[in-house]
């Protein structure tokens, strides 16, 4: 059963900053509630209350909200109009689709004269012959009823013929809540029977009172009070010989042929709840996956690949490297990534999986090796004893007289800039007199 909480209301009021003292509007549809409370409590100041989608039965304890305007009470299983005479700013109430058959019980609506517009469409007063007249006639200060604007002469008709119209709505009152007295009944009679049935399944599943089983002879059920249990229950026997699995269950409940009405509601509303509860039992019973294993017990590292991202493995032999090439998510934050880079093995986090965890057995033996032998040399080198050499021919002053030379430089120079004066022989070579002679 779905109730009215205050945790309910602090989390649908994140709009108001959860505070609940000043809050001006709340949505509580589909919330599975099956009775109005502590509204008028906690929040005085509403102007504007959704409750659609619910299974309320009644209208109560929202008396006090003087300050509410619009309430929206939308299917639901409503089948009366009550208890809303201290509402004194209601403007709008809005009862689709629920039951309300005793359509005189809009006349306690006279009392709130700010009432504008009203929506009863869906309900069973709606198919009543002259229920719009009544409506009209009934609430002088009303200007809509269904969405549809009351005209003035609409209204004095209505007036005219109130007397008339008031008697046909009392007949026709009195023959529904006959027929919905005996549909009270027969939901009364259906569900003592599943509650029978529920207990005669636990009492056949138990040993016995105190846990055992009894196999004495001598104190046998008598046929004839099987044969009354097997006439009393028939279906008991039918599901021996044919049982049914849960998928046709289900099936064979959502095609059952059954009447629109509250205890209908209800019926379908614990049937989905006793499903939610197996299916969380369910999950319960089941076990709990392992932790993936990356490394195993004998040091042997897995590759994994959670996130599925391309990557790319080079093995660099000539700079004694490896190198992997990563493919993230674009416009990804580098905070978002933890690399641990080991000497057998390489581990990405990307947004909390594992990206990759990659062998380098191979390569990482070879640096091992190689670090072995800088060692080793290191070592040697430290053992060695160095001393100051002093040797001309490897360490030489130099000789400042011949940094700079002129002479050499200059003759350097010319040899340089000397021109190429083509020679006449050439055959390529056209001697033009208008050209003067180089110097």
């Amino acid at each position: 059963m779905g109730r009215i909480t205050e945790d309910l209301i602090r989390r649908n009021a994140e709009h108001n900053d959860s505070e609940i003292f000043s809050l001006e509007e709340l949505s509580l549809h589909q919330q599975e509630i099956e009775r109005l409370e502590n509204v008028d409590k906690w929040c005085q100041d509403l102007k504007i209350l959704y409750l659609q989608n619910n299974l309320i039965a009644k209208i109560e304890n929202i008396s006090r909200l003087k300050k509410l305007q619009y309430l929206n009470l939308a299917l639901n299983n409503i089948e009366k109009i009550e208890n809303l005479e201290g509402c004194e700013g209601l403007e709008k109430l809005d009862l689709t689709v629920n039951f309300v058959g005793a359509l005189s019980s809009i006349k306690i609506l006279r009392h709130n004269i700010n009432l504008k517009e009203i929506f009863l469409m869906g309900n069973p007063c709606a198919d009543f012959e002259g229920y719009r007249e009544f409506v009209v006639a009934t609430l002088p200060q009303l200007q809509r009823l269904d969405g549809k604007e009351i005209e003035r002469s609409e209204r004095i008709k209505a007036l005219q013929n109130y007397p008339v119209i008031e008697e046909k709505i009392r007949e026709q009152e009195t023959a529904y809540c006959l027929k919905r007295s005996k549909e009270k009944k027969e939901a009364e009679r259906k569900l003592q029977e599943e509650e029978e049935k529920e207990k005669w399944k636990e009492n056949k599943s138990n040993p016995g009172f105190d846990g055992r089983w009894y196999t004495d002879i001598n104190n046998t059920i008598p046929y004839s009070v099987l044969q009354r249990n097997e006439k009393e229950h028939p279906e008991i026997e039918e599901n021996k010989v044919n049982k049914k699995t849960p998928d046709e269950l289900e099936k064979e409940f959502w095609e059952k042929p059954t009447l629109y009405s509250p205890e209908s509601r209800l019926e379908t509303h614990r049937y989905l709840e006793k499903q939610r509860n197996k299916e969380k039992s369910s999950d319960k019973t089941k076990k709990e996956k392992p932790p993936r294993t990356l490394i195993t017990a004998d040091g042997r590292v897995l590759n994994i690949n959670d996130p599925k991202l391309d990557f790319s493995l080079k093995d660099d032999e000539e700079n004694n490297q490896i190198v992997l090439d990563l493919a993230v998510y674009r416009f990804m934050d580098t905070s978002l990534m933890d690399v641990n880079v080991q000497p057998t093995y390489v581990r990405i986090m990307v947004k909390g999986k594992v990206g990759e965890v990659i062998t380098a057995n191979r390569k990482a033996r070879t640096h091992e090796k190689n670090n072995e032998k800088n060692k080793l040399q290191q070592k040697k080198r430290s053992k060695q004893i160095e001393k100051l050499e002093v040797d001309p021919s490897k360490y030489s002053f130099p000789d400042v007289t011949n940094i700079v030379q002129e002479k050499k430089t200059a003759s350097r120079k010319i040899k340089a800039t000397s021109p190429v004066v083509p020679c006449a022989e050439d055959s390529n070579f056209e001697d033009n007199p208008e050209v003067p002679p180089l110097i």
